[in-house]
């Protein structure tokens, strides 16, 4: 194989992939990337057998091929060559040239036949979505993934399709035990059985999925194919290994609270809660928050450094209420949402808080509350 690349164009590809390559040695080859070229374009792929991605680049491809690379140690030598063109040529056993101006390096690669096949994501099991909606989806929810290895289950993010009425969702839900997120919004999905039943995506699949979201240019391709699933974007692929387990009935968790609900700006909160959990203790981040007719209170109170207390002004007819949450679970929730009010409902002191905006029901998050 010999070809040549703008040192820019092969350098975001090497960049876009060092997050996906395996860092431990025990599989070599997964520490690599696989390079192939034909044509006018040469292929990335990386892989470390729970996310993958693979993308084209243009490329003068003098002569087609293909080998495998320390995806790190190629990163490295392009990021500090010279901003002209590189060019490459696979040498006897499996060793490439690179040249780029008057620097010279010959890296030792790998056969390109040990690389794991890349799965293909079957058409019909595919439906376009919108990236930015899907984004926003992704971060009103990522935040309640668990990071707890032992539940593998509720490491990542549920999506599953459901009917509401006459409409069909998308709805993705995170949980860890303590809180709850869950944001829905209306999609053309086709009758996918994976998606019919629920699939999770690992931690690692979501954070690399933000990532392709965020540098697409078009409209996105989402599908699956046995136990994978696959969004497409631009030039590239990225494949996401599916969690094998069950996620819980999360419906279960959704409290059936009504009225009375207290109407609360959330930047007002958010800042209060900031400001007031400087107090709480290390140990709980423990805040207890009281409603009143017309006003909320919120203390946090350390035995080490002392107490802290402020009240605002809210829409709130309800009975004299306190109730005591972890002020990080709350921080988390009200960052993810950017309306101006939202809506905090509970039913007593020991069943968990409800947060919807105040104006849609699309997204919510439960968080469950604590003896202070």
């Amino acid at each position: 194989m010999e070809f040549s690349i703008k040192k820019e164009v092969l350098l975001k590809g090497l960049s876009r992939i060092q997050s996906i390559v395996e860092k431990r040695t025990t599989i070599p080859i997964l520490s690599n990337v696989l390079i192939e070229g034909e044509e006018e374009k040469i292929f990335l792929t990386a892989t470390d057998l729970e996310v993958g991605m693979k993308a084209n680049y243009p490329a003068s491809v003098k002569t087609p091929g293909k080998i495998a690379l320390s995806a790190k140690k190629l990163y490295e030598i392009v990021r500090e060559l010279p901003e002209k063109d590189i060019c490459f040529k696979v040498l006897e056993n499996f060793r490439m040239e690179i040249q780029c101006e008057k620097a010279v390096f010959k890296l030792a690669g790998l056969s390109p036949e040990q690389f794991p096949k890349f799965p293909e994501v079957e058409r019909d099991s595919s439906f376009p979505i919108d990236g930015p909606n899907l984004k926003r989806m992704l971060e009103h929810t990522s935040f309640s993934m668990s990071s707890d290895d032992s539940k593998y289950n509720l490491n990542g993010i549920f999506f599953h399709s459901l009917k509401e009425e006459e409409r069909t969702c998308l709805c993705l839900v995170a949980t860890d035990g303590h809180r709850l997120a869950l944001a829905k919004s209306l999609a053309d999905i086709p009758d996918i059985e994976q998606l019919k039943k629920g699939v999770i995506f690992p931690r690692k699949g979501v954070m690399e999925l933000r990532k392709i979201i965020e540098e697409a240019e078009t409209d996105l391709i989402l599908g699956f194919s046995d136990n994978n699933a696959a969004l497409m974007a631009n030039e590239a692929t990225l494949i996401i290994r599916l969690v094998d387990g069950e996620f819980p009935e999360y419906q279960k968790v959704i409290p059936a609270v009504s009225e009375p609900s207290a109407i609360v700006p959330r930047e007002d909160f958010l800042r209060l809660v900031r400001r007031v959990s400087t107090l709480a203790s290390e140990k709980s981040r423990g805040v207890k928050i009281s409603f009143f007719p017309g006003s909320m209170e919120v203390v946090s109170s350390n035995p080490e450094f002392g107490e802290a207390r402020e009240t605002m002004d809210l829409e709130y007819e309800g009975e004299e209420t306190s109730i005591g949450f972890n002020a990080r679970y709350l921080l988390d929730i009200l960052n993810s949402q950017e309306c101006e009010k939202i809506r905090f409902q509970m039913k007593d002191n020991l069943s968990p808080g409800l947060i919807t905006p105040f104006e849609n029901q699309d997204c919510l998050a439960v968080v469950m509350p604590m003896r202070l």
